[in-house]
């Protein structure tokens, strides 16, 4: 098969993957319905920022590009809770030295189009609108939305790497027995800015996530690197009480966050602005089967599975997505028909959990973080994680800090989930759970019965 590809799609994950091929000598072609954003900038106002970990990491290093982004993202290495009385308290991730790292969407799209247009194999076609795609043929027709003009391309791989609503994806939906789900949350989400003081430093911890948990609803912020914060409100659509529908008015906006908010008051000045700016933008999770057409086409990324911010994987997963690929590459010597098949094998059972797991952490983040028997057990997990280091992993460090399959970190949640059960179940726990001696036996039972079951 000649070396060569067109990828549509110039977002993180398209633009990654792009560096990679060209990195192992295909001819590749961008197309991009935006805009160049190196020339145009990047459009915010409906972005949640990015939290970096250990998944994504693994893939910018093999693109080359994992230390020039360190230096402009910000460790976070833990949440910090901010009460209604404005009370504040912090729970780490994982143990000391590990964080997860706040990177701007805008500023790592510009990067990773900048590394792969280095390449003298690799062209970027920006303002190129997908019109669909000739599966049988390899061929993608686009307009040129500059010039007014219809042009097609061709190449014995096209990549869908086109996002939640992808025009790829469309074309596979024309196909027999292909499945196809969209689920949206009835939460919306709203992006709401943090200035830096005046001095430019940040007026919040720098180094955490703040959450403001208030049960059927949040607020979030994440550190940018030029002092500033971005806020994320997410509440319910429609409601009589506590939803964006009831959010019309200035005083209904103020009196809203007076009661939820009060500490973030001074922090938001151009709450109102922004509040009637920005655009309400929904949250949708998207499955489908296969991802692809023989060894021709196939999709990666939110194009294939998009989900929900609240686990902070959305990208880290699409970069994966990417990194596997690299190595089934290596492992299968450029057999695209066996690597196409491997890969729409085995990636969606994986990326199916994260889309659980994110839609499962959503309720953990605005509910359960200011639940004391949650904080109890946060608690045991960082203490049994530190007395049985090989027997013992915490969900969120298997999904956020190892390379662990999502669909095995989802079943030991689960397990995970049984065995809390049955120690927060110990009588007296609460109290004294340090000195607890059945806390041992509880535990050690549970690892016996695992044992046993495999």
């Amino acid at each position: 098969m000649e070396k060569k590809a067109i990828i549509v799609g110039a977002g993180l994950v398209g633009s990654l993957w792009a560096a990679l091929l060209a990195k192992r000598g295909y001819s590749v072609d961008v197309y991009e319905m935006r805009e160049d954003p190196r020339q145009a900038g990047f459009i915010g106002g409906r972005s949640i920022n990015l939290a970096m970990s250990t998944r994504g990491w693994k893939a910018l290093q093999k693109a080359g590009i994992e230390n020039k982004i360190r230096e402009v993202a910000i460790p976070m290495q833990g949440r910090m809770m901010h009460s209604q009385s404005g009370e504040l308290a912090f729970q780490p991730y994982g143990k000391e030295g590990q964080a997860i790292y706040s990177v701007s969407r805008g500023g790592l799209n510009i990067e990773l189009i900048r590394i792969a247009d280095q390449y003298p194999n690799l062209r970027f076609h920006f303002a190129h609108k997908c019109l669909g795609i000739d599966l049988q043929a390899g061929v993608a027709h686009f307009e040129d939305t500059r010039a007014g003009q219809r042009l097609s391309a061709q190449a014995p791989l096209l990549f869908g790497t086109d996002g939640a609503f992808s025009a790829v994806r469309r074309s596979l939906m024309k196909l027999p027995r292909f499945n196809y789900s969209q689920q949206y949350l009835e939460y919306g989400y709203k992006e709401l800015h943090i200035p830096p003081r005046a001095d430019g430093s940040h007026a919040i911890d720098k180094n955490a996530l703040h959450i403001w948990p208030r049960g059927q609803f949040m607020m979030i912020a994440l550190p940018n690197v030029d002092g500033s914060f971005t806020g994320t409100l997410f509440l319910p659509f429609e409601g009589k009480a506590n939803s964006f529908e009831q959010l019309q008015s200035d005083e209904q906006i103020l009196s809203f966050f007076q009661e939820q908010f009060p500490d973030s008051i001074p922090l938001l000045p151009g709450l109102l602005e922004d509040f009637h700016t920005n655009p309400t933008s929904g949250l949708a999770t998207i499955r489908c089967y296969p991802w692809c057409y023989e060894e021709k086409a196939l999709l990666i990324g939110d194009a294939s599975h998009a989900i929900v911010p609240f686990y902070g994987q959305g990208m880290n997963s699409g970069f994966e997505d990417c990194s596997i690929l690299d190595e089934l590459m290596e492992a299968h010597q450029d057999d695209w028909s066996t690597i196409i098949k491997v890969f729409n094998q085995e990636r969606p059972k994986d990326t199916n959990a994260i889309a659980d797991l994110a839609l499962r952490n959503f309720v953990e983040m605005r509910d359960r973080v200011a639940d004391p028997r949650f904080l109890l057990r946060k608690e045991i997990e960082a203490f049994l994680n530190e007395e049985y280091p090989e027997d013992f992993l915490p969900l969120y460090s298997q999904v956020t800090f190892s390379h662990i399959p999502y669909s095995m970190a989802l079943q030991e949640g689960f397990a995970q989930d049984e065995l809390f059960g049955r120690i927060l179940a110990i009588e007296g726990i609460e109290e004294n759970w340090k000195n607890n001696p059945e806390l041992g036996e509880v535990f050690r039972q549970w690892l016996r019965e695992r044992e046993g079951g495999r």
